[in-house]
């Protein structure tokens, strides 16, 4: 398949490409991205390029506004009201105006940050049939290894691989994570759990609500942490390591390691998230920008492909992502934000209904949300 493919891109013949077969070989192989490295591959499958990028259709390469993706301090956030008052209104400005913010002083140690991308970069590094076991495309899974969630759906897929974590509302037995990674990973939730509820505690108060608001809504029950591997790429302009997207939860806590290649799209400018030891990054999902009626920005967001790395990454996902009854629980605008002057714009629905659509459509450079407004 490498060397077929290879000849393929050399020769340039698009009419002979078989993408099904293409897509379905490297599925097969349950090694993802990083094992058509391992097997010496010097140029990207078909199945990696992105059309619109090789004939100019989309503008590549990030031009820096004079602005920059604010940073928040929490520091003494929990011992000064007056502190705490002005961290509110930092994080509803970054979240209403960018959907962006990175976090520093949030309580999380950075050796703990630094073990958790050790961990990652384990899990990805280890020998090919341990590695083999864990990988499935069934989303049932608690924990299962994988590359591309969308790759039958997308038009291109992206230079990444990635461990899938369902860490709440039922965790994984620790047996059930991979022992290269167990411990950190379930360290790592339990910590980012507790920033998650300070951060729905502080969007709650934002939008002028009372601090339990969003967690009485239940938005704090479910944690999806995704463990990405983004490859050394042969060729980066040609390909993504994630197409530009938003986020489907409520919100996201990112851990970057120091190669960089966020980038978020800012009045169609695309504006690099450098990264920063030691911080975190937040985003906005479509699910609070939905029942925040558009007062919360969900932001689209994308990873260029890079000649260097690997670059690690964990994404940590504020959202249910078990299939029980709390799938069903609907959400729509909250009621306390509505007025005559701010009616709603979105209907309600249901998160197994939001994520049935956005997984069917996959990474597409399309908001899901138009689909669900009145």
């Amino acid at each position: 398949m490498v060397t077929s493919s290879s000849d393929k891109i050399q020769a340039g013949k698009i009419s002979d490409w078989d993408r099904k077969s293409e897509v379905k070989f490297f599925d097969d192989t349950k090694l993802g991205v990083k094992g058509l490295l391992d097997a010496g591959l010097s140029k990207i499958p078909r199945m990696f390029m992105d059309e619109q990028q090789t004939t100019g259709m989309t503008t590549w390469g990030s031009t820096v506004p004079p602005e920059s993706v604010p940073v928040i301090d929490f520091k003494d956030m929990d011992k000064d009201a007056a502190v705490r008052s002005q961290i509110i209104k930092k994080v509803g400005d970054a979240c209403g105006k960018w959907g962006f913010f990175q976090v520093v002083n949030h309580g999380i140690p950075g050796s703990v940050l630094n073990a958790m991308i050790d961990g990652i970069r384990r899990f990805h590094e280890q020998d090919d049939e341990s590695k083999k076991a864990w990988y499935s495309r069934d989303a049932q899974r608690k924990v299962r290894f994988s590359s591309n969630f969308d790759l039958y759906q997308a038009r291109m897929a992206n230079w990444r691989d990635t461990l899938s974590c369902t860490m709440a509302p039922n965790p994984p037995n620790p047996e059930q994570l991979p022992e290269v990674c167990r411990d950190i990973v379930m360290e790592y939730s339990e910590r980012v759990k507790k920033l998650g509820l300070n951060l729905f505690e502080l969007l709650s108060e934002a939008l002028g609500l009372h601090p339990n608001h969003l967690k009485d809504m239940g938005c704090d029950e479910g944690l999806f942490l995704l463990g990405h591997y983004y490859p050394a790429c042969p060729e980066p302009q040609l390909t993504m390591g994630t197409s530009s997207h938003t986020d489907a939860d409520f919100f996201t806590i990112l851990l970057q390691d120091q190669i960089g290649g966020l980038q978020v799209l800012r009045e169609d400018q695309w504006v690099d998230v450098p990264p920063i030891p030691g911080a975190l990054v937040i985003n906005m999902g479509d699910l609070i920008q939905l029942i925040s009626n558009d007062k919360l920005k969900s932001i689209f967001h994308r990873v260029l492909a890079k000649n260097e790395g690997p670059r690690i990454s964990v994404a940590c996902f504020f959202r249910s992502t078990s299939f029980g009854p709390e799938h069903m629980r609907l959400y729509g605008p909250i009621k306390e934000l509505l007025s005559e002057e701010n009616i709603p714009i979105y209907r309600e629905t249901t998160i197994y209904e939001y994520l049935t659509y956005y997984f069917s459509k996959g990474l597409d450079g399309n908001s899901s949300l138009p689909h669900f407004k009145l």
